[in-house]
């Protein structure tokens, strides 16, 4: 059960930093609305990794914490944000989710 709240929470800092890349291609009440949506998906996420350190390791929890939060921001600029999607950031994204799986992998 830790686990799904941990990847829950990772899923929030994915909103979290999609949310602040919105706010700032908008203006006005827009953008007040993207940085409300911003501070909510912190918050949760926030709550849910500590909720799930009560029981994973904390470096294990931390680096897939971040980990899904890195693979899904990248995705996002990607698809959304039009960033580029080069060889490169592939290769190495891929390495990235390569490593996640293997932290689960070897968590006990």
């Amino acid at each position: 059960m830790n686990w799904m709240l941990l990847i829950i929470a990772g899923l929030f800092e994915v909103g979290f930093a999609s949310c602040l890349g919105k706010a700032k291609e908008s203006e006005g009440a827009t953008a007040n609305m993207w940085y409300a949506g911003f501070f909510v998906c912190l918050s949760l996420s926030m709550y849910l990794l500590v909720k799930a350190t009560q029981t994973l390791p904390i470096g294990t929890a931390y680096a897939v914490w971040t980990g899904i939060g890195a693979v899904g921001t990248v995705l996002v600029g990607i698809f959304v944000f039009r960033d580029p999607a080069d060889f490169w950031r592939v290769f190495f994204i891929t390495t990235l989710i390569a490593s996640i799986i293997g932290l689960k992998v070897v968590s006990h």
